[in-house]
């Protein structure tokens, strides 16, 4: 596999980085199955592109990207709390009811090509003027995102959130209002999904309605697989660790292209990479990459 093959997966693994921390937050935080990211994550991409391609800020269609996806997160916890729909079922309404939204944003298109428009990745490529700049800015985003989740969590909000996911019916007995903590939570996963989406259309240069499929499992995938490779110890490190497994998960996809598996089959063996990751975590802890390493130091001590 080529050097120029490495650094796209890396560029693609740290947007969807973003994608897998909005995805950990449902899933893990909250400890809520949301399937509404395969619409959200389009809803973002849509919202970006058409803000791009009217002439506007990059960075506004950004933060319309986020917006919107917060949006669509709260149409999902409004429908389990207010209606008492499963919350399960209720992502699966909202991602089939977005697929016609993101048509309407996107003028009954089903893709849009902002090639001409301006981007936030060639602003940077002007300011920076490296072939590195699409790297650096991912990067730069990615550091910025996690850092602001990670002290989210760590406010007294974040607590709620994290307390409401561990032990709801304590929450409720505590005089806090599980119910509001479930809509922010679930707002704030899909508007990162949904600022995933807006950073992946402007790095592509192209928003497509059907961009969106599989998108849940991708995200899954790279928050068991940074799991089961680099631990849980800690809030900080589980963070680090989904980011990682989203740059993994893209190195693993590339290289399985490079080995010549047809395009066809990329969501089989993302299926296969999520069944593997899910019986690499039941080992636990001790099987991560940094037990490893200090089990092995330790005998050669």
């Amino acid at each position: 596999m080529t050097i120029d093959a490495i650094l796209g997966s890396v560029e693609l693994g740290l947007i969807y980085s973003i994608l897998a921390l909005g995805v950990f937050l449902s899933f893990r935080t909250l400890n809520t199955p949301d399937l509404t990211v395969d619409g959200s994550i389009v809803t973002g991409m849509a919202a970006s592109a058409m803000v791009c391609s009217a002439g506007g800020n990059p960075c506004l269609a950004l933060l319309a990207a986020f917006l919107v996806g917060c949006l669509a997160g709260s149409v999902t916890a409004l429908l389990n709390t207010k209606l008492g729909i499963q919350p399960l079922l209720a992502g699966i309404l909202v991602m089939l009811g977005s697929y016609s939204v993101n048509l309407r944003i996107m003028g009954g298109k089903s893709n849009i090509a902002i090639i001409k428009a301006d981007t936030v990745y060639k602003s940077f490529q002007e300011a920076v003027p490296t072939e590195y700049s699409s790297l650096i800015l991912g990067l730069i985003i990615l550091i910025a995102v996690t850092a602001a989740f990670y002290y989210f969590l760590r406010t007294r909000l974040g607590f709620a959130l994290r307390a409401t996911g561990d032990n709801e019916d304590m929450v409720r007995a505590s005089g806090i209002n599980s119910n509001a903590m479930r809509l922010i939570g679930l707002a704030l996963s899909n508007g990162m999904v949904g600022f995933a989406g807006g950073l992946l259309a402007q790095y592509q240069s192209v928003a497509d309605a059907g961009m969106g499929v599989g998108m849940v499992v991708i995200g899954l995938a790279s928050v068991i697989i940074g799991e089961a490779v680099f631990g849980t110890r800690s809030l900080l490190r589980r963070l680090i660790a989904v980011s990682l497994g989203a740059i993994l998960y893209r190195i693993v996809i590339a290289f399985a292209f490079n080995l010549g598996m047809p395009s066809t089959d990329l969501k089989l063996v993302s299926a296969v990479i999520v069944t593997i990751a899910l019986s690499t975590g039941m080992m636990g802890e001790k099987f991560s990459l940094p037990a490893l390493i200090r089990k092995g130091g330790g005998k050669n001590a």
